[in-house]
Order: structure tokens, then sequence, then C-alpha cells
């Protein structure tokens, strides 16, 4: 798998990473890349913001929890942030605010598709970034309220965007996804390794 990521293995040459996320689930895919990394839990308010647009919106948390560990960072660290929403008819979806709320969202996500946006976003310790998104389409199946009931109180759902989680429990609830797994996870690791390119060649550019 390592050969998979080669542009962000030669970028981990020069630099370290720092996961700017409290996510187990971003912890395992890094973990599973074999991207080696500490972790930084960023203290933001996710709900500090006034974007509507929903991929903007994503882009921004992402840079703004990078930013949050800027400070953290020694020189030869890179820090990587990364925010993911749910998108149902162009309504944003974020972590449900209570048991009520993760069961309106499932509730209004049953029987539908939505689109899964995860921004990832890379800045060193002089604050240059480099940032982008992903988007996945998700299938989901016509689920009733009392499964759902069942599936929140696992509490599964509470801290995910769009309360549920596709590699979990809540996996019942998805029939298809048109796009990468890992993006709906919460980090799309190809995203990363373009992001990782951009970083080396801009790199390149400043030796010669």
């Amino acid at each position: 798998m390592m050969n998979k990521f080669v542009n962000l293995h030669r970028l981990l040459n020069s630099y370290r990473l720092v996961l700017a996320s409290g996510s187990p689930r971003r912890v395992k895919i890094l973990a599973e890349g074999s991207i080696p990394f500490r972790q930084i839990v960023p203290d933001i308010d996710e709900d500090d913001h006034d974007i509507s647009n929903p991929t903007d919106l994503a882009i921004t948390l992402a840079e703004k929890k990078a930013l949050a560990v800027r400070d953290m960072l020694s020189q030869n660290e890179i820090a990587l942030g990364c925010d993911t929403i749910v998108i149902l008819r162009g309504r944003i979806l974020g972590k449900p605010k209570s048991p009520e709320d993760a069961f309106n969202m499932l509730s209004d996500l049953s029987g539908q598709r939505h689109t899964v946006c995860s921004a990832v976003a890379l800045m060193n310790s002089r604050g240059n970034i480099k940032s982008g998104y992903e988007l996945t389409d998700v299938y989901f199946n016509k689920v009733d309220g009392e499964d759902i009931r069942k599936y929140i109180a696992t509490g599964g759902p509470l801290d995910k965007a769009g309360a549920y989680g596709i590699q979990e429990e809540g996996r019942f609830l998805v029939d298809r996804i048109k796009g990468n797994l890992d993006n709906v996870i919460g980090l799309p690791m190809s995203l990363l390794e373009e992001l990782a390119a951009e970083i080396l060649t801009d790199q390149e550019r400043y030796e010669l």
C-alpha cells in the first residue's frame, strides 16, 4: 500500500505529519496507509461561520483545523486538517447536536441519494497551505424509525457528519456509493496524495 502514496511518502521524508483531528477513523486510514504521524486535537468552534456553500465550508473548516495547531508545530512538521460534511438536496448536514437531531437527519436521508464532501488541508509551520475537496455520492436504503433508533442507541452516530458511519454499525443504511470509500469515512487519500505532489512541486521550484 505504501507505493500507492509515493508523493506523500516523499514529502514525509522532509516533514513529520501532524494529524489535526480527533477522529479515530482518520487515524485508522493513515495507519492502514503506513503513514507515520502524531496527533493533536484542534480546539475550534465548527459552528462559528456564515458559509452556505458546502464545499467552501468543508475547505474552510479543514484549513481552520490545520491553523489551530500551527503554533504547536516544529519547523519540520506539517499539519493535516480535515473536515467532512453531508449534503442532502443542497442542505448541509454536520454532526448531530442530540439523539433527536440524529434521528431527524437519518430519517431525511432514508431512501435518498446524498453527497459526502471531505476536505483536506496541508499546512507547514510557516503557514503555507494547500487544500482541496472530494465528493462521493451515497445511496441510502429505506430504513424504518425503529432501526434508526436502535442505531442511535449505540452512540455511533453522534460524532459523525450526517449521523452515520459507513464502516461501522451504520453500514446497513447504505445501499451503494459512487466514488471513493475513504472519502465517506473522512480522509480521501488520493486527494492527500495530490496535495503532497503540489507541495513537492512548489519546493522544487523554490530550489531552482
